[in-house]
């Protein structure tokens, strides 16, 4: 197979606004010609980044989906490609909108119009990684060697992601955006997030809609966030300053930072760093909202901390570019499947670890196979055909007795727990998919139909789309990762 391009997109709605990004991945044999064929994304190159739309809202509790899709086609247009050329790619739901009441059936409708393999996913963590790529702070920390956050700020949540030396350490959000406390050119509140109030009343505020607010008072509010994030980021936070800490945090605190070094702001407010600093009321509510007033305080309390600020790669388009361009694999040539099965969209993933041990005729495959099972069987739908997918890793050097052994354990304990299934999915790390899907494949019979891939790098606890064949032989797989959660008790993304 010749050198390859692939069509991907990312559409972000966010609290605030909505964008789309179109991009190609270039695909090329990463083996030599008596190797087994491995394939990898070598290029990855922007061909188009629509204009910053504000995200349409029927009411205060929900999205406006059709004038969303109206922005789909109309982008579609703009940069001349088909639904049916898409391969890759993301619809993300962002911070505040994530939690509105039409969240959910937007990501379908989304994902069921835009194209072949355009998936759908929420989340603060994911969205966090995905801007930290898109950001550029995943390659800073490769540069330098040492450990690089970047907190994606917008209009209701920051998502931070910490990379040390390439590797996510943690993603963590923060109630902190520019449309939580909305107000006009007069101080007047229009509007306070439910979000925001816990925080504001732990710090002594009480700000109600049709209250009047004074250039100070915001940005004395503005300090206080900020200084709340960055005591945390940097490892400042008082035993008395953890209550207001937790106020202000979406979720737990990270069992461990490492010393960060270098920290970049993205989204809405990294792109407002760039503007003109407010200097009255007039300034700061020119979007009815504080959001130019937060970032320039960010700034300045920056300069406070021992870490240097970085500009971003990209600010307002971070997340979107690292949905429509960092969050694709390719599983090779040895896989084995049927074709008509895909795409499959949102599978959970169970994982093992096959040792040595485990495959001796006394090893303790069996009865850990069917603990994942039954634990399958427990978490997720069963209703759905596959119910999740299993990943194995180890198994470097194994012997042909070896693959048939784990190949009848499989399928006896897939078969007991899961009787009802059509499909069985099985993600290998090794080079083994032909093999051992060939193998399941005989076993099995008509019943349940067998997917096999291999070369792909997935965890416990995250879930995978998987797309539609490249080339005959290519699927593309991404991989959605929910950093820090009990990802193993979760049932959607």
């Amino acid at each position: 197979m010749q050198n390859q391009w692939i069509t991907s997109v990312g559409l972000d709605i966010g609290t605030s606004t909505t964008k789309l990004v179109v991009s190609r991945l270039k695909l090329v044999r990463s083996s030599g010609v008596l190797s087994l064929p491995r394939f990898e994304i070598a290029e990855r190159e922007l061909l188009y980044a629509s204009p910053i739309y504000s995200t349409p809202l029927k009411n205060s509790d929900e999205v406006h989906a059709e004038r969303i899709w109206e922005i789909v086609t109309q982008e579609y247009e703009q940069a001349g490609i088909r639904p049916a050329e898409l391969k890759s790619g993301a619809v993300i739901i962002t911070g505040e909108t994530a939690n509105k009441t039409n969240a959910r059936q937007i990501l379908h409708l989304l994902a069921e119009r835009s194209g072949d393999f355009v998936v759908a996913t929420a989340g603060a963590d994911l969205e966090g990684l995905l801007a930290g790529k898109g950001a550029g702070a995943e390659r800073r920390s490769m540069l330098i060697r040492g450990a690089v956050v970047n907190i994606d700020i917008g209009g209701g949540t920051a998502n931070a992601a910490i990379f040390q030396r390439g590797k996510l350490m943690g993603t963590v959000t923060f109630h902190v955006g520019g449309r939580l406390i909305r107000m006009n050119a007069s101080g007047t509140v229009l509007d306070v997030s439910p979000s925001i109030r816990p925080w504001l009343k732990t710090s002594g505020y009480d700000i109600n809609v049709g209250d009047m607010l004074s250039f100070a008072s915001i940005k004395e509010i503005c300090i206080g966030m900020c200084r709340c994030m960055m005591d945390y980021l940097a490892g400042r936070t008082t035993p008395d300053g953890y209550t207001l800490l937790h106020s202000l945090l979406n979720g737990q605190p990270l069992p461990s930072i490492p010393p960060i070094e270098e920290w970049m702001i993205s989204g809405g407010i990294g792109q407002l760093m760039a503007e003109k600093k407010p200097q009255s009321l007039a300034d700061t509510t020119v979007y009815q909202d504080m959001g130019p007033l937060l970032a320039h305080t960010w700034k300045e309390c920056s300069a406070d901390y021992p870490i240097r600020l970085m500009p971003a790669d990209q600010t307002v388009r971070a997340t979107v570019i690292g949905a429509g361009m960092q969050n694709t694999s390719i599983s090779g040539a040895t896989v084995h499947l049927d074709a008509s099965l895909l795409p499959i969209r949102n599978l959970p993933v169970l994982g093992l670890n096959v040792t040595p041990q485990m495959l001796e005729p006394t090893g303790p495959l069996a009865e850990v196979l069917d603990a994942i099972m039954e634990s399958g069987a427990r978490l997720f739908d069963q209703d759905q055909s596959p119910p999740f997918g299993l990943a194995l890793s180890g198994m470097n050097d194994l012997t042909y007795p070896s693959l048939q052994y784990l190949a009848d354990q499989l399928h006896a304990s897939f078969i007991h727990h899961h009787s009802a299934s059509e499909v069985m999915v099985i993600i290998c790390e090794a080079d083994i998919a032909k093999a051992l899907g060939q193998s399941l494949a005989r076993r099995c019979g008509q019943r349940p139909k067998v997917i096999c891939i291999d070369q792909i790098s997935v965890e416990h606890g995250d879930y995978v789309d998987l797309g539609e064949l490249i080339s005959g032989i290519m699927i593309p797989v991404v991989v959605k990762t929910l950093a820090f959660h009990n990802r193993a008790e979760e049932i959607s993304p």
